[in-house]
């Protein structure tokens, strides 16, 4: 096919305000995704869009299996209000649990 670019998994994205680092998650425009790499602000990036992560949740709150997650801008949570839909849980989180294991979809 001439007009196929890549699979679309990872796509190189620009880097917002303050960059980001190998690991990161971010939300650049309507995107969720994770980075590949380093980037400094304005700079592209392999931003990964498929798959499951470890991603930083809202500390005090138990996740169960199947949830939606919703992106706060720093970190997983279970609230809608005012957040963004990313993905799904795939592994129950505890309330102590810092991290919790997310299968996103963009």
């Amino acid at each position: 096919m001439r007009n196929y670019v890549q699979n679309g998994s990872t796509i190189d994205l620009t880097a917002p305000t303050g960059g980001l680092v190998s690991g990161q998650a971010a939300l650049i425009g309507a995107l969720f995704g994770v980075a590949a790499t380093d980037a400094a602000e304005g700079r592209k990036v392999a931003v990964a869009v498929e798959g499951v992560f470890d991603l930083p949740k809202v500390a005090g709150t138990g996740l169960t299996e199947g949830v939606k997650a919703y992106w706060t801008g720093t970190e997983i949570t279970s609230t809608a209000t005012g957040n963004t839909l990313v993905g799904h849980v795939v592994e129950a989180a505890a309330a102590a649990a810092t991290v919790c294991r997310v299968r996103l979809n963009n």
